[in-house]
């Protein structure tokens, strides 16, 4: 099959059957969507969302977070993963957006990246989500899925399937394309064990022609 025709099932299938796809992360405004992807690297929305609340009350913004310490940070946010690290870098996310930003969360990839604790699939992320630009997040899977019914080729990091994936996807479908395949490995083509039973691609998915109906899997 031919990478434009599995690309175009796939995009065509999710249009009819998702047109409606979002961060299942809970937020009110960009710096709290900010401090939630920062909290949710190796860790689940679903903690994450049981954890900003009442952190996003007590530093609803960059000023409050900023002059707090890192020990206050973190009693709000030691069960989540690495909650030391994340208290580290959520003060001096913070610190930089007083200082350079005017409180404000920029809409600039660059100027995204030059924050504390924003790597690059954080910076897609708050710039697809927030701001609407064709910026592919990559995360663990998106990068695993995508490899897997084969609209990457071998990619062997995540930038490199970033630039497949922007490469073959229209640009104004880029940011629901994100989530499209975040949510297809978060409840269908699971890591450990893939729901293909369940899955209305199974005509495009490489892994499916070549593992299951060969009886590989």
């Amino acid at each position: 099959m031919r990478m434009t025709e599995r690309y175009k099932g796939i995009i065509d299938y999710f249009l009819e059957h998702r047109p409606v796809a979002e961060t299942e992360l809970i937020y009110t405004d960009p710096f709290g969507l900010m401090v939630a992807v920062i909290l949710s690297a190796q860790c689940t929305d679903k903690r994450v969302n049981m954890i900003t609340p009442g952190l996003l009350q007590r530093f609803p913004g960059p000023k409050e977070m900023a002059e707090a310490s890192e020990d206050e940070i973190l009693e709000y946010i030691k069960s989540c993963s690495y909650p030391n690290n994340k208290a580290r870098y959520l003060k001096a996310m913070s610190e930089v957006l007083v200082k350079e930003y005017n409180n404000k969360v920029p809409s600039e990839i660059g100027d995204l990246q030059k924050l504390p604790g924003v790597g690059r699939k954080t910076a897609n992320v708050i710039a697809s989500v927030i701001f609407q630009q064709a910026a592919m997040a990559v995360d663990t899977h998106v990068f695993r899925v995508s490899n897997r019914i084969g609209l990457t080729n071998k990619a062997k990091t995540p930038l490199a399937a970033e630039k497949q994936l922007s490469s073959n996807i229209p640009e104004e479908l880029i940011p629901l394309a994100h989530h499209w395949l975040i949510l297809h490995g978060r409840y269908v083509c699971k890591a450990r064990k893939p729901l293909c039973h369940k899955c209305g691609i199974t005509d495009y998915c490489k892994y499916y022609k070549q593992e299951v109906k060969q009886g590989k899997k």
